[in-house]
């Protein structure tokens, strides 16, 4: 620590050692060589100004500019190695910081603005949060090819039997899936990727059999049973590859069955042609994830030992839950209610749910690219803002636009997928508000989710969630409850997003 804080590995010569005593700010001087014979030149004389201060002032007019105050100032002096002896030697002043606050006042603040460098660290792809929004939507193709392995003619709670199982070991596989990728993500954070790698070829395996095994438990037709096993494995492979960034890689593997599904709504294909397109597109996913696994082990064995609590992983978990049972209730919960009215064997009426979930799952990508968006806007706004009430208001007015931007887009991806889907009811003024709150809440859970707070956006998202579904089985109108458990958390959700964002130590 005695030594100055700006020397780096490069500035380290043979010499470094007295070097560092130096002090850095003023150069040394050079002297020209004396030849054998030749006379040595006279001393030049010294152009000194009327003070000294007033070069040093010079020097370093770009870190006197920036300072806040004159502490900052006093610091960069002394870790460059003005002591207060040499102050007074040098510039007849009693001490550093009394150099520094001089230096303070004679340099007008000239803060800097957000550099194209500095102000945006958080940059994001646009063309890669697309291909990962086309990656969260396309698997929905797959129900089409696999419609007839449910048994249409026996129902379940207005389902299809089989529907039930699939969709618990669809809730499953998500909340294993969101914890399984946040540890990931944190051994990558770390450098580790062959931990990284350790860690998704022991998790993706056992939470695809977990899922497969709760969806036997709850029963159903052989057929639903094996594609409930297929989707487990499926959503596994999907999160090793978007972990890894390989979501083109992921995209491949969907070829199949997206062009499999645009068949089958032309013409008829036969069942076993579908099983077909599906197992081509399971084995390619699963085929891709488990070569990407392999590159990571390769890697060189970390040192150093690192553990992880596991338990840290819980509020990941159970986020996970809540998030998928909030979006099935928003799928399925009109059908839900329709049987619990009428009866567990009465099927659905046309709903319009399906170009709804389509356009919350394509709105995805654009999700993400906003929380970068706003991250980068609100470093942007750190570097602006010159006090903290200006620092809230502009970070304010972000979260605000960003909220803004993908709401209205969710209501322009649904609006042109009643369109295109086949006698889908529009959504009405309630149903719309009912999408858009739950679109809003997931969003605001995900920004505070990457700024730590996970264990308040679980339980609010896992409150919410239980609510609709004690409401959902007590016959309660589904929109409703949406209203209700969606507008909670958001209003909820939005009050903790506005303190905690508006910290500056929270985008540091």
């Amino acid at each position: 620590m005695s030594g100055p804080l700006r020397l780096v590995p490069d500035e380290a010569g043979p010499d470094w050692a007295e070097q560092t005593v130096q002090l850095r700010t003023l150069p040394r001087k050079r002297r020209r060589p004396v030849l054998p014979g030749q006379r040595p030149e006279p001393e030049p004389q010294l152009d000194l100004s009327p003070d000294p201060l007033d070069e040093l002032a010079e020097r370093l007019a770009d870190v006197c500019a920036d300072a806040v105050h004159p502490y900052e100032i006093a610091a960069f002096l002394e870790s460059d190695g003005l002591s207060d002896e040499q102050a007074a030697l040098l510039y007849g002043r009693p001490d550093a910081f009394t150099v520094a606050e001089e230096l303070f006042e004679k340099v007008d603040r000239r803060y800097p603005g957000p550099s194209a460098e500095f102000a945006n660290p958080w940059r994001a792809d646009p063309w890669r949060c697309v291909v990962r929004g086309l990656v969260f939507a396309l698997p929905g193709l797959g129900y089409l090819l696999g419609a007839n392995l449910f048994a249409a003619t026996r129902m379940r709670f207005g389902l299809p039997s089989g529907m039930v199982a699939l969709s618990v070991s669809t809730l499953v596989s998500w909340s294993w899936n969101q914890a399984l990728a946040h540890r990931s993500y944190a051994w990558l954070g770390r450098g580790r990727r062959r931990a990284a790698g350790v860690c998704l070829a022991v998790g993706a395996p056992l939470g695809a059999l977990v899922a497969a095994t709760a969806g036997y438990v709850v029963g159903g037709p052989l057929g639903a049973l094996c594609f409930a096993a297929g989707q487990s494995g499926y959503l596994a492979a999907a999160t090793v590859l978007l972990v890894l960034g390989r979501e083109k890689f992921l995209l491949l593997a969907l070829a199949p069955s997206a062009v499999g599904a645009g068949v089958v709504l032309a013409v008829d294909v036969p069942q076993l042609a579908r099983t077909v397109v599906l197992l081509s597109s399971l084995g390619l996913a699963i085929g891709l994830a488990a070569r990407e696994i392999v590159r990571c082990l390769r890697g060189e064995r970390d040192t150093t030992v690192l553990k992880l609590p596991l338990l840290h992983e819980l509020p990941h978990l159970l986020f996970g839950l809540a998030v998928g049972t909030l979006t099935l209730i928003a799928g399925l919960g009109a059908t839900v209610h329709q049987a619990v009215e009428t009866g567990a064997a009465a099927g659905a009426s046309a709903s319009p749910t399906g170009p709804a979930m389509i356009a919350l799952t394509l709105s995805l990508g654009l999700a993400e690219w906003l929380l970068f968006r706003y991250r980068a806007m609100a470093v942007a706004a750190l570097r602006t803002s010159h006090t903290p009430a200006a620092f809230v208001r502009r970070t304010g007015g972000v979260l605000l636009g960003c909220l803004f931007i993908y709401l209205t887009t969710v209501a322009a991806l649904d609006a042109a997928a009643t369109v295109l889907w086949p006698g889908a009811p529009a959504l009405g003024i309630p149903e719309l508000g009912a999408l858009l709150l739950l679109g809003g809440s997931l969003w605001l859970a995900l920004l505070l989710n990457a700024f730590g707070l996970s264990w308040s956006t679980a339980l609010i998202c896992l409150a919410a969630a239980g609510a609709e579904c004690a409401g959902l089985l007590t016959g309660a109108d589904p929109t409703v409850l949406q209203l209700i458990g969606c507008g909670a958390a958001a209003a909820v959700l939005t009050a903790i997003a506005g303190p905690v964002l508006g910290r500056t130590t929270k985008h540091r």
